[in-house]
């Protein structure tokens, strides 16, 4: 068996967790059990299996309002039909401002890191960060402003 690559949040600080679920591994997620003190959510995915020597990020969705605690299914996908009041997404590895499905290469099976952060700040706007940044930056700022996380790895291949 081939060696899989860390996952990013082997490599942060630890922080407390609280509960991810879905009926829809790619969308239609649900958390509850966050802090008290969270002031707003960001959700993500990354493969962390994807050929490319650095991952491969699906998806970052920034500002979530603390008041929402699901996403329907297609919420981030197309023209974003469900996206919350004043959430936005970053671009993704496939270029795009939604989320962009599991698509290993045949043969592979690859991990998806679905994550929904709780962060300490209304929005991450204020912060200077757009729809404009890179996953990168996004992540970056994500590091210094979660306060709990959730995950939830499914594993796709052809």
């Amino acid at each position: 068996m081939t060696a899989r690559a860390p996952l990013p949040y082997d490599f942060m600080p630890s922080v407390p967790s609280f509960t991810l679920q879905s009926t829809d591994v790619a969308e239609g997620l649900s958390w509850r059990g966050f802090p008290a003190e969270t002031k707003s959510f960001a959700v993500t995915c990354y493969d962390p299996d994807a050929p490319t020597g650095s991952g491969f990020w699906h998806l970052v969705l920034l500002d979530v309002p603390v008041s929402v605690t699901e996403l329907a299914a297609g919420a981030v996908s197309g023209d974003l039909p469900g996206l919350p009041a004043g959430a936005f997404c970053v671009r993704n590895d496939y270029g795009v401002k939604a989320f962009g499905g599991a698509a290993p290469p045949a043969g592979e099976t690859h991990r998806y890191v679905f994550a929904v952060h709780a962060l300490d700040v209304d929005d991450l706007a204020s912060q200077g960060v757009d729809s404009d940044v890179s996953p990168a930056v996004a992540g970056f700022n994500l590091r210094f402003h979660t306060i709990a996380r959730a995950t939830l790895i499914p594993v796709y291949g052809h």
